[in-house]
């Protein structure tokens, strides 16, 4: 349960990335009142929630619905989690969002569904990262209890990253942030591989 707890807690803080987070927080509503930057990164944290607890409980039903083995998600998943360590760890943005969708975020007086909640905290690293996880557990409840927990913890701290944007900002500056940034895909990088690995694995055992 340990290990399990370690890989989900790891998976989780790599792709939704708090702290890379912070500073898009901050610059969506740093000239807004402490009161309303409170109320947005609540209720976009909140939104983020429902969405990956959501996939989580429903995601291996529709896998089934639509004939994809948990496997061949876990090598699908595991390649789109290395795009996005690549772009971190050689800061190649991976752009969550088309330039649409950001000319819309920069116009929208609520930002914190969009694009706070999806796709920057509920993306679709996360929701691939905890369907794969949920497969890990299997059908043991406590498997699944720490999942759902690390789940939880990841997105606290999140949600602490955001209030604290403004001071983390300030104390990592720039070069703090970029480097925590690269640190975190080279750990994402790993996991990705190994998501590769397992999924191919398996598949050629069921072959």
């Amino acid at each position: 349960m340990q290990e399990l707890a370690l890989r989900a807690f790891l998976t989780l803080f790599v792709v939704v990335d708090p702290v890379g987070i912070a500073p898009v927080f901050l610059g969506l509503v740093g000239e807004r009142p402490r009161a309303e930057q409170a109320r947005i990164a609540r209720k976009a944290v909140t939104v983020a929630g429902i969405v990956l607890f959501g996939f989580a409980i429903g995601g291996d039903w529709l896998l089934r619905k639509l004939g994809i083995s948990i496997d061949a998600f876990r090598i699908a998943g595991g390649i789109l989690l290395f795009r996005i360590a690549f772009g971190m760890v050689f800061a190649v943005p991976h752009q969550r969002e088309t330039v649409e969708e950001q000319e819309e975020a920069r116009s929208r007086a609520d930002v914190s569904v969009f694009p706070l909640a999806i796709p920057l905290i509920a993306g679709p690293g996360a929701m691939a990262s905890l369907v794969i996880l949920v497969g890990h557990a299997g059908s043991d409840p406590r498997g699944l209890a720490v999942v759902f927990a690390m789940t939880a913890v990841v997105l606290a701290l999140t949600w602490i990253a955001l209030r604290l944007s403004a001071p983390l900002g300030r104390a990592l500056g720039r070069t703090g942030v970029n480097v925590v940034t690269r640190v975190l895909g080279v750990l994402l990088a790993a996991l990705a591989v190994q998501y590769i690995a397992d999924g191919a694995r398996a598949l050629l055992r069921a072959g």
